[in-house]
């Protein structure tokens, strides 16, 4: 066992995630069924002022697909394709597809209640929060002006109080603001107007606060996770809206900066550059956000990154991310990677140089690759980790990272850890031009192309595709280009190539579109 990764690892909590980590080995509430008073009768989406975001599609029958993966219904605690498709069985995300009618979706919460006392992984906080608010947006839908039955009012009740006493402050992070939405949202849907509410609310709005960055982005800096949590969000200022809420206003305030966060960090076609734990077909896109917002009445204004890390740059043919940032949920980093200098860059709008993205969240050598510098769009001195990844959700070391000079067209940094190294990206004239210094170090730098490139070496150290050309200039320079696996989604690698540049000192990378 490596003591010294723990304890780096361990270091970065907060004492109250030590401490509810210590109460939950000691203790962990038993769910119990009770029966909802008769004084919550639900306000069941009475006056809600915009339809919410339809989810994707995932039920087929009674064939469930998950992260690319389908399979008949078993039982709620099937775990063949591991834990992350059985929480999203038990979320049911899926009573809001398009094509789910009310007959279907009473169907499954009634073999749900069935079966409720068998419950384990349905029954965890987060699947908990998320079904919650999954069951107060179908009864939303198609229960606004009739009675709940009396079973499903119990097993909401039931449900509410269990997630109260199994809030997730041992993780913290979107674990316990997810616990927060879904008791928000599930106390307005029964009607409780009092203490339950209230602690909701003050939980809701806390950590919202805590977890917004300057710039407007989601502090564990996954543009995927921000989409998801916005959408909460909306849905939350839908329910306190219709409810005549007091968190409506803040929740309105908070939402617009998020907004201008994602208007900016967005490609030119709305979508998503895949930083940290991100994947296609996972959240909300942009573009069903955007158009949520504004059936809520939202405008805002495109913000101007910052503290998140990220930088923007573009001119009419090339549009560059990249990422100059240090971890900034230091106590929750579960979604970071080691990631730090890395970029995606499309020309033309067509992905040029792309992440490698996720695959999976199973902790296995898949998941800790994918987190790791090597699989990134980085310099690389020896086997380094900016970032200490390890274990599928922790980081221990965390380099220090600071950008030391920026204007509108180019950005230089610096990170400090095992070792030192300086990154410089700048946008001019048509080209890109990227600079490592490695202080004298032997380093590798990688740059995965996007799955349909081909790519020809040419003497004179050049790299030509279809796109653009790159030309590399070092001391000892060696390129070369090998096969790797990138992917946009959970569980679909596919095969691409990765540009592999050794050198020693500096390296200057020049990349030029293709001329049409």
């Amino acid at each position: 066992m490596q003591y010294g990764k723990i304890f780096r690892t361990v270091a970065h909590l907060r004492p109250t995630q030590v401490w509810h980590q210590i109460l939950l080995r000691l203790h962990k509430p038993a769910f119990r069924l009770q029966s909802c008073p008769d004084t919550l009768g639900g306000h069941r989406g009475v006056g809600l002022t915009a339809p919410f975001i339809d989810k994707p599609q995932a039920v087929s029958g009674d064939t469930f697909t998950f992260l690319n993966l389908s399979r008949r219904f078993d039982h709620w605690n099937d775990t063949h394709y591991g834990m992350l498709w059985a929480y999203n069985l038990n979320y049911m995300d899926y009573l809001l597809q398009a094509d789910v009618t009310a007959f279907d979706g009473k169907m499954w919460i009634d073999r749900f209640l069935r079966e409720l006392p068998q419950r384990t992984i349905g029954l965890d906080p987060y699947p908990t929060a998320l079904r919650l608010m999954n069951w107060a947006k179908f009864a939303a839908k198609h229960y606004a002006e009739k009675p709940l039955p009396e079973p499903w009012r119990d097993a909401y009740y039931a449900q509410l109080l269990h997630l109260e006493r199994r809030r997730e402050y041992h993780l913290l992070g979107n674990h316990l603001l997810e616990d927060a939405f879904g008791l928000f949202i599930g106390w307005l849907h029964l009607g409780e107007r009092g203490h339950h509410l209230a602690a909701a609310r003050s939980l809701m709005l806390r950590q919202l606060r805590e977890q917004t960055l300057a710039d407007g982005g989601h502090y564990e800096q996954s543009p995927m996770y921000h989409c998801i949590l916005l959408d909460r969000m909306l849905d939350a200022l839908n329910f306190a809206r219709a409810c005549h809420d007091e968190a409506a206003a803040p929740l309105q305030e908070i939402a617009q900066v998020w907004l201008g966060w994602l208007a900016a960090i967005c490609w030119s076609d709305a979508s998503l550059p895949l930083f940290g734990d991100s994947a296609v077909g996972i959240a909300p896109t942009p573009t069903e956000l955007f158009d949520y917002a504004r059936r809520l009445g939202l405008s805002w204004e495109t913000g101007r990154l910052r503290e998140s890390g990220y930088r923007t740059f573009a001119d009419q043919r090339l549009e560059l991310v990249a990422d100059v940032g240090a971890v900034a949920a230091t106590y929750q980093p579960g979604h970071t990677h080691s990631d730090v200098f890395s970029f995606e860059l499309r020309i033309d709008g067509q992905p040029l140089v792309v992440d490698t993205g996720i695959t999976t969240y199973e902790k296995n050598s898949r998941r800790q690759y994918e987190r790791s510098y090597a699989a990134h769009n980085v310099a690389q001195i020896q086997h380094e980790e900016p970032f200490e990844v390890w274990g599928g959700f922790r980081v221990g070391r965390m380099a220090r990272v600071s950008v030391t000079e920026e204007t509108a067209t180019h950005v230089r940094a610096q990170r400090k850890a095992s070792f030192t190294a300086e990154r410089y990206f700048s946008l001019n004239n048509g080209k890109l031009l990227i600079s490592d210094n490695v202080f004298g170090h032997e380093a590798v730098a990688r740059l995965h192309l996007a799955p349909q490139l081909a790519a020809e070496q040419l003497p004179g150290n050049i790299v030509k595709t279809t796109l653009a050309t790159f030309h590399f200039q070092a001391d000892e320079l060696q390129v070369s280009i090998a096969p790797c696996q990138v992917s946009t989604q959970y569980n679909r690698p596919q095969t691409a190539l990765c540009i592999e540049v050794h050198f020693r000192n500096t390296l200057s990378v020049a990349i030029t579109p293709t001329t049409t």
